[in-house]
């Protein structure tokens, strides 16, 4: 069970496009320090490659999707 959820997380990943913090905030027209705070607030899953961090496209989707709420 836990090998074929392996399996179904990396291909999800490897059809990811990894962003970098600048290019996340750009995307949700925030500031970088607002990534990095939803980054260590364990809000936006992020991987941390060198100093630096990497976001996944599709998680940047599902953290937008999840923070829909209804207006009127």
């Amino acid at each position: 069970m836990a090998q074929e959820l392996g399996k179904e997380l990396g291909t999800e990943l490897s059809k990811a496009r990894f962003l970098t913090v600048q290019e996340v905030a750009d995307l949700l027209r925030v500031s970088s320090m607002t990534v990095y705070r939803l980054i260590k607030a364990g809000d936006l899953p992020a991987v941390r490659v060198g100093r630096s961090f990497r976001v996944a496209d599709t998680d940047v989707d599902k953290y937008l999707g999840s923070r829909y709420t209804q207006a009127g």
